[in-house]
C-alpha cells in the first residue's frame, strides 16, 4: 500500500517568499534547480542520504509512512515537521 499524505492541512498556507519569488522569475528557478542538482548529487550527500536511509530500515520506520525523521543532533526519531522546522 501507497503513502498518501494527507494534503488537506496544507490547503490554507499561503506560498513563502521564496516560492513567489521562483514562480515570477523562471530564470532564477532554472538556475536554482541546477545548484540543487549538483549540491545534491555530491558523494558527501548521497553517503548523508544513505546514512539516513540506513537509520530509518534499522529502526523499521523506512517507508512506513509514520511521519518520523531520523534527528542526527538529538540522536533520535521525531515527527518530520518539527525536525525540518529546526534548520
Amino acid at each position: 500500500m501507497r503513502f498518501v499524505p494527507n494534503t488537506k492541512k496544507n490547503q490554507n498556507k499561503m506560498p513563502s517568499k521564496s516560492k513567489k519569488f521562483y514562480d515570477s522569475n523562471p530564470k532564477s528557478k532554472e538556475l536554482k534547480k541546477k545548484y540543487d542538482t549538483k549540491y545534491h548529487s555530491t558523494e558527501e550527500r548521497k553517503k548523508y542520504r544513505a546514512f539516513l536511509n540506513k537509520k530509518n530500515r534499522d529502526a523499521g520506520t523506512y517507508g512506513n509512512g509514520d511521519g518520523l525523521d531520523y534527528d542526527h543532533a538529538e540522536r533520535k526519531f521525531i515527527k518530520k515537521e518539527r525536525n525540518r522546522a529546526k534548520k
